[in-house]
């Protein structure tokens, strides 16, 4: 595909999303590698924008330099926008209640602490992200560590075999204690997050360090 049809297609896709007000992002395509650049008005649509062009078949990589503008007005105190984050992980029932930590500086949302999953960790961030006055969030939760883990490597290998979406012939898998690489090549993001999700998803994983191609 040409960079030119690439391009269309990512700004139709970003017109499409109804979540996504597209008018102020600029989208520059080089060999495949997109860079969005502009303005969105929340955190949430930043995040959308990149999850949309990530799903376009084409992409090989993506540089996202969006800034998030709030309107005029919309701005949120730090304590407000902290006691809302509070309120709003001690209601989520994927979340460990009190073991995470909420700080807030000029917008931007750091999280810290221990969690069991990486599913919780990416649900705490979800939940943060969309509250208004928002403009970032720094996910720095870790996962616990976990002893008398079984065989990494088996698991996360059984898991891409079942998954019909995967070639999982083309992905290599090195595990060093806890840490757990990918390598190879698949064909859309799509495939390279389902990888990174079933690497997680193993009891014992601390570190996935994905270093898939897309091809």
């Amino acid at each position: 595909m040409s960079d030119l049809n690439l391009r269309k297609f990512i700004l139709e896709e970003l017109e499409f999303q109804p979540d996504i007000d597209a008018a102020n992002i600029g989208v520059t395509v080089e060999n495949g590698v997109v860079t969005l650049t502009g303005h969105v008005n929340s955190y949430a649509q930043k995040i959308s924008a990149e999850r949309a062009v990530k799903g376009i078949k084409g992409v090989r990589a993506l540089a996202e330099e969006i800034q998030v503008r709030l309107e005029k007005g919309a701005g949120t105190a730090d304590d407000t926008i902290a006691n809302r984050a509070a309120n709003i992980l001690s209601w989520s029932s994927d979340v460990p209640e009190g073991d995470i930590k909420i700080m807030v500086q000029n917008g931007w949302i750091t999280l810290e602490g221990e969690v069991d999953w990486q599913y919780q960790k990416e649900t705490a961030e979800r939940a943060v992200r969309k509250l208004s006055g928002v403009v970032g969030v720094d996910n720095r939760l870790t996962l616990r560590p976990r002893v008398d883990v079984a065989d990494i490597r088996q698991r996360i290998e059984d898991a891409l075999k079942r998954n019909a979406e995967i070639d999982a012939k083309a992905i290599h898998i090195k595990v060093d204690g806890d840490v757990v690489r990918l390598e190879g090549r698949v064909h859309l993001w799509r495939e390279r997050q389902i990888a990174e999700r079933a690497a997680w998803s193993v009891p014992g994983v601390r570190k996935v360090d994905d270093h898939l191609l897309i091809a």
